[in-house]
């Protein structure tokens, strides 16, 4: 393969430039290296930092209330909690019956979620400047509508 590209292939690439999931996971993977990057001295990262806000807000909660409240499945919201279990931040419990595991914080998780706070609200801030307070409000309600397009 000579590196160059076909004009239809060309025509195709083109015709994906305003792409919506290529920006909107564009802007999702940029957004969370920021976040990484402030919430660092936590020792959580930006997904870390949201699964432990879900399981503290909707807590003690099924694995499907809590991949639902973060419009995750079920398999990438196990793969992220193992990793805040293995650390003593999440732990699931006994349920009504067998099936039922309900996730909930541990005090140390809380611990941790609260000295992150700080740093999330810094990146948050970030954020909201860059963007402008009016801007932002406007885009956080259509986010919540094109995450609402998908149900």
């Amino acid at each position: 393969m000579t590196g160059k590209m076909s004009k239809s292939a060309r025509a195709i690439l083109d015709g994906t430039a305003g792409c919506a999931c290529l920006s909107l996971r564009g802007a999702a993977r940029a957004v969370t290296q920021m976040y990484d990057e402030i919430l660092k001295p936590s020792g959580l990262k930006a997904t870390q930092f949201s699964v432990m806000a879900a399981v503290a807000m909707e807590g003690p909660a099924s694995m499907t209330v809590i991949s639902n409240a973060l419009v995750m499945d079920r398999t990438t919201l196990t793969r992220n909690l193992k990793p805040l279990m293995g650390r003593g931040l999440i732990k699931s419990s006994k349920g009504q019956d067998r099936r039922q595991r309900p996730i909930e914080i541990t005090s140390k998780g809380e611990t941790v979620l609260a000295g992150a706070l700080p740093l999330w609200k810094q990146a948050h801030d970030q954020i909201v400047t860059g963007v402008g307070f009016a801007r932002w409000q406007g885009m956080v309600r259509l986010l919540g509508e094109t995450i609402n397009l998908s149900h």
